[in-house]
């Protein structure tokens, strides 16, 4: 097993009427960090959230420890 370490941002894009949602589904940021806030782990946001990946939740969650007027 091998450790790779990259520098992509955040998975995170801002659709037509500006809301920002998770690249590749319909989940809002402000959904993930309620679920994290309210101390769900990345786990238990997949199984609610399947159309994410672990990968994305923890790097919304990275984004919100680096920005914390995210929180």
């Amino acid at each position: 097993m091998s450790l790779e370490i990259s520098n992509d941002p955040a998975p995170l894009v801002t659709d037509g009427d500006g809301v920002v949602r998770v690249r590749g589904t319909r989940v809002r940021l402000d959904t993930v960090v309620y679920a994290f806030n309210q101390g769900a782990s990345a786990e238990e946001i997949l199984q609610q959230y399947p159309s994410l990946t672990l990968a994305d939740i923890y790097a919304t969650v990275q984004l919100l420890f680096a920005a914390p007027k995210f929180r």
